[in-house]
């Protein structure tokens, strides 16, 4: 899919020294950037719930202790 973006002159320049020092187009510039972005969230959105059971306790003990209300 095709887009237009608007960049400032300062991110231009950049963008066009970063793509002959790479030797690749500005779509592929954008492309690995975006790529990159996204990858970036996917992480911070792990770290955000990682350690989550820790108020908790063991894990284990809770997840037992649910399965335990099941069964009876």
């Amino acid at each position: 899919m095709r887009t237009i973006i608007d960049l400032p002159d300062h991110q231009v320049a950049a963008l066009a020294e970063h793509c002959e020092r790479e030797n690749i187009s500005r779509a592929e510039a954008v492309r690995r950037a975006l790529d990159a972005m996204l990858a970036q969230q996917q992480a911070q959105g792990r770290e955000a719930v990682f350690g989550a059971w820790a108020p908790r306790g063991d894990s284990r003990a809770v997840v037992a202790a649910l399965r335990e209300e099941w069964s009876r």
